[in-house]
């Protein structure tokens, strides 16, 4: 619902044509909001301070720019905040791969082609429309590409709401969405937020494998199978191996667990459909791929920028947490001389937990 205090007149026609063109480039919702973070920066200083955010250096690198939008890219007046499905469909059933040790979880929007790249484009074009229309626009598209605070912004926009899972919610579609922004220098008129319908649920802090969401809306990046897996790019602690099961990169289980996702609605992006089976693939056959054939499978997936040498690191956790099994062992025995430190540490783990959950000889 539009704020009836917004400017009238000619933008909002133009705010009204911008959603249809975001329809039409295949965008599910569009909403635009002011630039005041103020509410949301005093968290993400506090979130900075405790080291939540582990190794991820870049999101304390630019201060308090990711939270005042303006003195990111000055003049911005207003942030266009969109959203696009990414679950994949006919991709095998999430629970069915996460109860098959031998097999390899990856995260429903890793298994098509990189989403950076397919949002950009989509956002590019759209703002080259308005540019089109208004001679005084002035533009810069976002997707988790700088310090934007996404969700913030989105949740402004009418998107949906914070969850607290800390991803946004919407009751029509869930969470299986991407979020892109474009910060503006135009007054468009901006939409009033959505109330939280999150209630008393608990579901996504339970379901946390490793119990990185702390609290509700609180999230402790450390301990995040997803950045354990994506972003870290040292040793995995030793406590929190076993926890990560065969999930091999980022991990979808609030998601899951969330009662909000049973609206979600698979894509229609044929970008975002599954490629090389990866939905449905065994760990020793992934783990055998050299780094010719990583480059060359994974090339154009978000995957890809993770290297060979962390991909190996990831799956070898997954095999120490596998079932028993001598192709498992015989799998990591070749990888056991690996030129990379890292790899090698990893692989020397899992053939120890391999050969703890040996069955005894009857």
């Amino acid at each position: 619902m539009q704020n009836r205090n917004s400017p009238s007149g000619p933008y909002d026609a133009l705010a009204a044509t911008i959603r249809v063109w975001a329809y039409e480039l295949g965008f599910q919702a569009v909403g635009i909001t002011d630039t005041d973070l103020s509410a949301a920066e005093t968290g993400l200083l506090d979130w900075l301070a405790r080291g939540l955010h582990g190794e991820m250096d870049y999101m304390a690198k630019h201060g308090v720019k990711r939270s005042r939008p303006a003195e990111l890219i000055p003049g911005t007046l207003r942030v266009i905040s969109l959203r696009m499905n990414y679950l994949p469909p006919h991709a095998l059933d999430s629970e069915q791969v996460l109860q098959q040790g031998e097999r390899a979880f990856i995260s429903r929007y890793a298994l098509g082609r990189d989403y950076h790249k397919v949002l950009r484009n989509r956002l590019a074009r759209l703002t080259d429309k308005i540019r089109a229309e208004v001679a005084i626009f002035d533009g810069r598209v976002f997707t988790d590409s700088a310090p934007v605070l996404e969700v913030e912004l989105a949740s402004k926009a009418a998107l949906g709401w914070r969850g607290k899972h800390t991803l946004l919610l919407t009751r029509e579609h869930g969470s299986w969405f991407f979020i892109g922004e474009i910060y503006v220098n135009l007054p468009l008129p901006t939409d009033e937020p959505q109330e939280e319908h999150c209630g008393s649920c608990t579901r996504c802090i339970t379901i946390c494998p490793t119990q990185a969401i702390t609290a509700p809306y609180q999230l402790d990046a450390r301990r995040c199978i997803s950045y354990l897996t994506i972003e870290l790019k040292g040793h995995i602690p030793i406590e929190l191996r076993p926890l990560i099961g065969n999930r091999i990169y980022g991990c979808d289980d609030c998601q899951l667990a969330c009662p909000w996702n049973r609206f979600a609605q698979t894509t229609a992006e044929s970008d975002f459909v599954v490629r090389h089976g990866l939905d449905d693939v065994g760990l020793t056959e992934l783990f055998a791929w050299d780094e010719a054939e990583f480059k060359a499978k994974l090339a154009g997936s978000p995957i890809h920028r993770i290297g060979h040498e962390q991909w190996l690191r990831n799956i070898a956790v997954a095999m120490g947490n596998a079932p028993h099994s001598p192709s498992i062992i015989a799998a990591l025995q070749s990888r056991a001389a690996h030129s990379s430190e890292l790899v090698r540490e990893h692989v020397s783990w899992a053939l120890a937990q391999q050969c703890a959950t040996q069955p005894a000889n009857r």
